[in-house]
């Protein structure tokens, strides 16, 4: 996920405009996440119907009056729009939550063309590895609001916070997630192991009448 805006200013939907421009904020903020890429215009007229329900399924994932636990989710907003004024009109009926690519990056182009975006609007779902998990979850977001959601964890495999150790979000330090997963990884297969070694000493126990055997 990171790879895909090294490099990149992504700017926070708040009131301040906050940026994300170093590297190390971008893996803070991205990382073991599914990112949602938001393509809409404020001059679209299925855009206008689609935000209160993207505004709707974002909060309730994402918000703690909803959630004990904000959803390991992104929304990042590539406009489509014909002006800045355009753009940033249409930002304020976003959530506030998410990010967006300044105006004046043509990397806003080249997203549009790398996911084959044709209509408005269009919802790209990724898993943290950048591949494509859903080309448009507009109608998926539509018909079963926040319990796609599931299915998409599922589907991205992610890492539950929970195994994380701290030192994943160590801000002083930029280590990929995946560290987790090769520790997760060698604690199941050493358990797998030790399980076998024990039912192999049980088996000949069983066949030689004990460790030592027997006549």
């Amino acid at each position: 996920m990171v790879d895909l805006f090294f490099d990149k200013v992504l700017v926070k939907n708040n009131k301040d405009r906050d940026e994300l421009d170093m590297e190390r904020e971008i893996i803070l903020r991205l990382q073991n996440r599914i990112l949602m890429l938001f393509f809409g215009s404020g001059d679209c007229e299925r855009c206008q119907e689609f935000v209160p329900l993207l505004k709707d399924f974002f909060k309730k994932l994402t918000d703690e009056f909803y959630v004990e636990r904000s959803a390991q989710l992104v929304l990042l907003y590539i406009s489509l729009d014909n002006s800045e004024e355009q753009q940033d009109k249409f930002l304020k009926q976003l959530p506030k939550r998410c990010l967006f690519l300044p105006f004046e990056d043509p990397y806003r182009k080249d997203l549009k063309v790398m996911f084959e975006v044709e209509d408005s609007p269009t919802v790209v779902v990724l898993r943290p590895d950048c591949s494509v998990l859903s080309p448009n979850a507009v109608m998926e977001i539509c018909t079963l609001g926040t319990g796609c959601f599931q299915n998409w964890q599922e589907a991205a495999e992610l890492i539950d916070r929970n195994f994380l150790m701290n030192e994943e979000y160590d801000e002083t330090k930029s280590r990929s997630f995946t560290d987790a997963i090769r520790r997760l990884k060698y604690k199941v297969e050493s358990k797998k192991k030790k399980d076998r070694k024990e039912q192999d000493v049980e088996d000949e126990e069983n066949e030689g009448g004990g460790v030592w055997g027997g006549d």
